[in-house]
């Protein structure tokens, strides 16, 4: 069906430096650029790229580093741009899964400047309108399922051009301890941070904290305080109560969710930040500064939380008042994942001496973190390794896949298979987790040459012949990531 204007009445469908306190050296690669004395070029490119913002952007981005109480009035102009839409149009991923309205990207594009002015009129006007979310389930490591929520097009690319205006404030104010789905920071940053940290300062515990059912618990009511800290332009806040508010389809049925952000969009990850910015950061900046009485390090990568403590009195008293501080913004600590324990230096030595054991280890992005000793020298270390759940639920993904692939040609799925072990190497592989990662890919390469054996009618491939394919095909186990003491040198 066309409208009197030709267009169809579908909606048309048509992701630095220490910080100021302290500066740990757990942070001491943290680093923001701010790029303080840039000319202010009116013909600058607009990508979603730091180094090319628009210079609009920058001028924002310049006066919330130089006041950090300012609240901006004037910003809905920059999300409902033209050009700002067809960036972030741009930057969205091709192939991703529709949402409630079916609308495709390629689709989407067949009418690109159309659809963009249209959806720019819209929000001038005030007749854009979120659409609800639409839930899936992917499973976890343990076995449960993961929720996430696929957005509409149209919701994504909105939400991504406000996520960039968004940035240009809050890249100015978050700390240094924040890493996750920010600009220029990664894992494997907040890894490095975390390793340097206990090795170069006094940690003698860890607390290693999980914020039960986080993207679902956040307080709607909360979050728009903390954003209105800010941002004073209603149209803005607006936008984002329509997210919040837009709900959930699952089931063929909407349900309005009166907390909590569904994953999967672009403006979560931000939305969750701000939230921790202001529930945890903030505070926990101030605790370590006022309250510590040895050293504290802290690294945070989105919800997945560690922090480092020379005494266990500050450990167990900053447990206590988070607990009640979270309580107040509608969080809380799962009683069976938050945990504390002895780690660091002297932790083997004074558990020999008490006669408890060798020390526990905990998880942080992917990888256990161990207590070890250098070859070299005997001296202390943290050994990194691949979470043994992590390997095995990907190996059984291989399996299943394998299986769905077995009459395929040996060329496409030898293919898959490396890019499969190179994703796998290029991020597990750190210094001293050689074992798990020569594991991993032998294991890829047994699970391989069953699925060849079960198809041929000779019986069982040769092995030698099987060792052929493994070498033509799975990249060698080799270590991307040096020791973070080396490569944190190089950056700072």
């Amino acid at each position: 069906m066309m409208n009197e204007r030709g267009k169809s009445d579908r909606p048309v469908v048509p992701m630095k430096f220490p910080n100021k306190a302290g500066q740990p050296a757990a942070e001491g690669m943290e680093g923001r650029g701010l790029t303080k004395g840039n000319p202010q070029q009116q013909n600058a490119s607009r990508t979603l790229c730091r180094s090319n913002a628009p210079s609009a952007l920058e001028r924002v981005r310049q006066a919330a580093s130089k006041d950090k109480e300012m609240r901006f009035t004037a910003l809905f102009h920059h999300i409902y741009a033209p050009e700002a839409l067809r960036t972030a149009y741009l930057s969205l991923k091709r192939e991703a899964a529709p949402g409630v309205d079916g609308e495709t990207w390629r689709h989407y594009g067949e009418a690109l400047e159309d659809n963009l002015q249209y959806l720019s009129h819209r929000l001038k006007q005030g007749a854009y309108r979120a659409k609800p979310v639409r839930r899936v389930y992917i499973p976890k490591a343990d076995g449960r399922l993961r929720p996430l929520g696929v957005t509409a097009l149209e919701d994504k690319i909105v939400q991504r051009a406000a996520v960039e205006v968004m940035n240009a404030i809050y890249e100015t104010d978050f700390l240094g301890f924040s890493y996750g789905f920010r600009p220029k920071r990664s894992q494997h940053n907040a890894l490095d941070a975390l390793y340097t940290g206990l090795l170069t300062k006094k940690v003698n515990w860890v607390l290693d904290l999980d914020i039960r059912g986080f993207f679902d618990a956040i307080s709607h009511e909360w979050l728009v305080k903390f954003i209105e800290h800010r941002i004073a332009d209603q149209r803005v806040v607006r936008l984002i109560q329509k997210w919040l508010n837009a709900g959930v389809l699952e089931d063929g049925k909407r349900i309005r969710m009166e907390e909590g952000t569904p994953q999967g969009g672009s403006a979560s990850p931000l939305l969750a930040n701000i939230y921790l910015h202001y529930a945890f950061d903030l505070w926990a900046q101030a605790w370590r500064r006022k309250q510590a009485h040895g050293d504290v390090i802290v690294v945070r990568y989105a919800d997945d939380i560690v922090v480092g403590f020379q005494s266990e009195a500050d450990a167990k008293q900053f447990l206590a008042e988070l607990t009640e501080r979270f309580r107040k913004f509608s969080l809380e600590l799962h009683p069976d994942k938050t945990r504390l324990l002895e780690f660091g230096s002297f932790a083997v030595r004074n558990r020999k001496r008490r006669g408890v054991g060798k020390p526990e280890t905990f998880d942080f992005l992917g990888f256990t973190h161990i207590c070890g000793k250098k070859r070299s020298n005997g001296y202390f270390t943290v050994m990194r390794q691949t979470i043994r759940k992590r390997q095995q639920a990907k190996l059984n993904a291989v399996k299943a896949e394998l299986r769905r692939r077995m009459h395929a040609p040996i060329q496409d799925t030898g293919k898959w298979l490396r890019s499969v072990v190179s994703g796998h190497i290029r991020y597990y592989g750190v210094p001293m987790n050689g074992h798990a990662l020569s594991s991993f890919r032998f294991k890829v390469g047994w699970l391989w040459h069953r699925a060849l054996s079960r198809r041929s009618q000779n019986g069982r491939v040769p092995w030698d012949r099987m060792l052929r394919l493994i070498d033509h095909w799975l990249p060698p186990v080799r270590v991307y990531h040096p020791f973070p003491l080396r490569r944190m040198g190089v950056i700072t």
